[in-house]
């Protein structure tokens, strides 16, 4: 490998599409190299949803792939990486990679993440949950892959929504142990009833 680390972002058609750009972001400047796949969804979702553009989200990565280029470096596993992100990942896309339906990029390299042993986060989205969204993270989830969906934690006392992104997307780097320099950090000290606006 490189001296840079390689993190593969996925980012597909679920709500929260904001979660993938922050984590690209946070990434600039850093000694991660980011390998960027959106799916067609993922593109009308984010315009949707944010005031980015796919330009925009793309220029954040080092390097972009088409969603139907099968033969990409990240579609094998000779081309070696930290892992992969799927963030947000939609049920669709988790049914595909938990069944092994690679019929496109990122279902491919979530594949090969998972034939190489690497590690594969996936920041499902739905709600409520059915039995297949459950058996699929369950299936998931004992190859070995971490199912982590994106839910606001309250105890770091958030006073924005991007203080709610962020602390999810921070969770989610520290699954491949990456750390963000400045980031909060909980340290078990309770501030109850002293907050102040």
């Amino acid at each position: 490998m490189t001296d840079r680390r390689r993190i593969i972002v996925a980012i597909t058609g679920a709500t929260g599409t904001i979660y993938g750009v922050r984590l690209l972001e946070m990434l600039q400047g850093s000694d991660v190299e980011t390998h960027l796949v959106l799916s067609k969804w993922a593109a009308r979702t984010l315009v949707h949803e944010t005031a980015y553009t796919v330009e925009q989200v793309q220029a954040l990565a080092a390097q972009v792939y088409p969603l139907a280029d099968q033969g990409a470096a990240i579609s094998s596993g000779s081309f070696l990486t930290s892992g992969m992100v799927v963030v947000p990942c939609s049920m669709r896309t988790l049914a595909a990679i938990a069944h092994g339906l690679g019929d496109n990029l990122i279902h491919r390299a979530a594949d090969v993440i998972l034939k190489e042993h690497r590690r594969l986060v996936l920041a499902v989205r739905e709600a409520p949950l059915s039995e297949i969204h459950l058996e699929n993270m369950l299936k998931l989830t004992r190859m070995g892959a971490i199912v982590l969906p994106p839910m606001p934690a309250f105890y770091m006392n958030p006073r924005t929504l991007d203080e709610v992104i962020d602390h999810t997307v921070l969770r989610m780097l520290d699954q491949f142990g990456i750390e963000v320099p400045g980031a909060p950090r909980w340290t078990g000290e309770m501030n109850v009833g002293q907050r102040e606006d």
